[in-house]
């Protein structure tokens, strides 16, 4: 396996928790319930696993390897990237000052939060394309394949660095209850509509 097939299959992961948030954020905007916690526990996943895990293997692995092999040090795609993930940590900022209003019982928060989650995951979604449809390609030819492994390795000690950050495993867990949460959302409001 190649460093950009594990970028790859972490950007499903994180589609699959944007899939969950924009399902929650618009169940919310309907007017119907949903838990402070889910946003939080949404913000927790977006800064612990697609910031602080997948985000921190790109700017501090691939993004420097891809610059000792000829990418541009500024003003190319990887700086695009990188301001995608500034914003992308703005976002995950507001969403979770407003999960947590909205959790003090600040009914006027519920608009914060959509937006916020509805800011994020478009500005995710984009900033995936971007890099599974330009800057991948890109990294596979400028990074010689005899680096794969020291790129892989340094992946792993990224995965291993903070001792105090959830893990891996538990990232992809909360991944997967966002995922059970937001359908059971979805579900819950389904005989509700069937009913009208």
């Amino acid at each position: 396996m190649q460093a950009i097939d594990v970028l790859m299959q972490e950007h499903r992961v994180i589609e699959q928790v944007l899939d969950a948030l924009e399902s929650a954020a618009a169940h919310l905007s309907r007017g119907d319930a949903a838990p402070a916690h889910f946003f939080l526990d949404a913000a927790d996943f977006a800064a612990g696993f697609a910031d602080g895990c997948h985000h921190r293997k790109e700017e501090g692995v691939l993004f420097p390897t891809m610059k000792q092999h000829g990418a541009p040090p500024s003003g190319g795609a990887i700086e695009v990237m990188l301001d995608e993930h500034e914003r992308g940590r703005s976002y995950v900022r507001q969403l979770r000052e407003a999960a947590r209003e909205l959790d003090a019982g600040d009914s006027a928060a519920a608009r914060r939060v959509v937006a916020a989650a509805r800011g994020y995951a478009a500005l995710l979604r984009d900033h995936i394309g971007k890099e599974d449809e330009m800057l991948f390609p890109l990294a596979t030819e400028l990074i010689p394949a005899g680096e794969q492994d020291e790129v892989m390795a340094a992946f792993e000690r990224v995965e291993e660095a903070d001792r105090d950050a959830p893990s891996h495993e538990e990232l992809l867990a909360l991944a997967g209850r966002l995922t059970r949460e937001a359908d059971g959302l979805e579900q819950a409001s389904r005989p509700a509509e069937r009913a009208m």
